[in-house]
């Protein structure tokens, strides 16, 4: 049974699915407004929100700790120097998701996650 189970499994193996969230937030991150499946989307919420908190410092520390999760130059220093410091008087909430279609394919819910722009 389920019972208060901390994340959701994606189907996929446990370096498979942070390399998921890794690459979905680095697209979130540089355009601002992605399309995915709604379990995704709501997974991928707690891992961008966490780094925006991370963020918020600006310091060196925070740069370290952005680039161990992403990995990448550029969007370590948008959500640091761009992305972050918009969100300095607020706790949580960084994100909305909006439920938009069923993926024709296999009946996928789909739904964008974007950031809320402050």
């Amino acid at each position: 049974m389920r019972h208060n189970h901390g994340y959701r499994k994606l189907g996929r193996t446990s370096s498979h699915r942070a390399a998921l969230l890794k690459n979905l937030t680095i697209a979130l991150v540089t355009s601002g407004k992605i399309e995915t499946t709604l379990p995704k989307a709501k997974e991928l919420r707690s891992y961008a929100e966490k780094l925006i908190t991370r963020a918020r410092k600006g310091d060196s520390e925070a740069h370290r700790f952005v680039f161990a999760a992403l990995q990448d130059k550029a969007a370590t220093n948008k959500l640091v120097t761009e992305i972050a410091p918009k969100y300095a008087g607020v706790n949580g909430g960084y994100t909305r998701i909006i439920k938009t279609r069923l993926r024709k394919g296999d009946a996928a819910e789909m739904a964008y996650i974007e950031l809320i722009s402050k």
